[in-house]
């Protein structure tokens, strides 16, 4: 099924079931007001969520109606936790041969995670807003699963049965920014504005074979100012799989209903389909060409992140965002 939150001017919306085609919608306010109550309750909840889903799909919701993802938070717009791992561990080779460094040993025998702030995801069509465009603003096009309580020390087998949903993550970095937090010896925070979700989150059944191996098998597409800069395929080339990272995650302690574990920009080894990042053509450019030449995002530009399905239709809907200043005025009590 497919699930989004819409704005009702509160912190965490109203949760809505929505159609396959992402044409129709029907609020759930008789089921679980908010996706966070769904997933506290999954096991009762989620048979009536799909028993709606059903029904509007087949064209019997008596009180659908107009889908609209511009009227739609992320599917959780705050949660319990928020770890981002990479799993796409060409990047890091890449960036390390540009750089001229040797590739950390253990790169692929265990996963890199780290935890980011989790109190605002931006709706899909929210302005991606900041002050200085100096800070090198950049997009990160990927996934993400949103989880069901899982226990300390799960295995990846057990982790795989607490993935409840699956959304899309532009997980927007200020590539400036993040080169002196690294200098500091800790993890990002100043780096990691917001980050951005598809409009609707869905179940792994409504991917069907292209779920497997606890990855998404389908290309990610992601567009600048309504150019083509890339569909990597999200399956072909992630070393950890979700199940996989969650698991690395539970290692020391349970994870709760409603934390969101992200896997870093989507690559493939071969750059012939392009890059889910500016830092990663950048580092391609680099190693081409002895220096980057694409600017990092810039004041007015648009962006598009969207995943099509083998029958050529929107699996999520699509993240489409313009890059503005944030007036800092606009944000003062009057």
């Amino acid at each position: 099924m497919k699930l989004a939150t819409l704005n009702d001017g509160t912190r965490d919306g109203q949760l809505a079931v929505v159609s396959r085609d992402l044409k129709t919608a029907h609020l759930a306010d008789g089921i679980a007001p908010t996706l966070q109550k769904a997933l506290d309750d999954w096991t009762f909840i989620a048979p009536q969520l799909d028993l709606l889903y059903q029904t509007i799909n087949s064209g019997r919701g008596h009180r659908a109606f107009d889908f609209d993802p511009a009227n739609c938070l992320a599917p959780l717009p705050r949660s319990s936790a928020r770890v981002a791992g990479v799993s796409y561990l060409q990047q890091i080779e890449r960036a390390c041969k540009a750089a001229g460094r040797e590739v950390p040993a253990d790169l692929r025998e265990t996963p890199r995670l780290y935890q980011g702030a989790s109190d605002n995801f931006l709706g899909a069509c929210a302005d991606i807003e900041l002050a200085h465009v100096e800070w090198g603003i950049d997009y990160e096009a990927g996934l993400a699963v949103i989880t069901d309580d899982v226990a300390m020390a799960a295995t990846p087998d057990q982790a795989q049965m607490g993935i409840k949903l699956l959304m899309l993550f532009n997980d927007i970095t200020l590539r400036n920014v993040a080169a002196e937090e690294a200098g500091t010896g800790f993890g990002f925070l100043q780096a990691k504005p917001a980050v951005a979700c598809s409009p609707v989150a869905i179940t792994p059944d409504e991917l069907g074979d292209a779920w497997r191996g606890g990855r998404v098998h389908l290309p990610l597409r992601s567009s600048v100012n309504g150019k083509l800069a890339g569909q990597p395929n999200a399956g072909a080339d992630m070393t950890f799989n979700y199940p996989q990272l969650l698991a690395h995650l539970c290692r020391t302690r349970p994870v709760r209903a409603g934390a969101v574990i992200s896997a870093g920009g989507v690559a493939n080894k071969e750059v012939k389909k392009g890059f889910s990042s500016i830092v990663d053509r950048r580092t391609q450019e680099i190693i081409a060409d002895g220096a980057a030449s694409t600017p990092y995002l810039q004041f007015g530009d648009s962006l598009r992140i969207e995943m099509l399905g083998d029958d050529g239709k929107s699996v999520f809907g699509a993240i489409e965002q313009n890059v503005r200043q944030f007036d800092g005025r606009r944000a003062r009590p009057a």
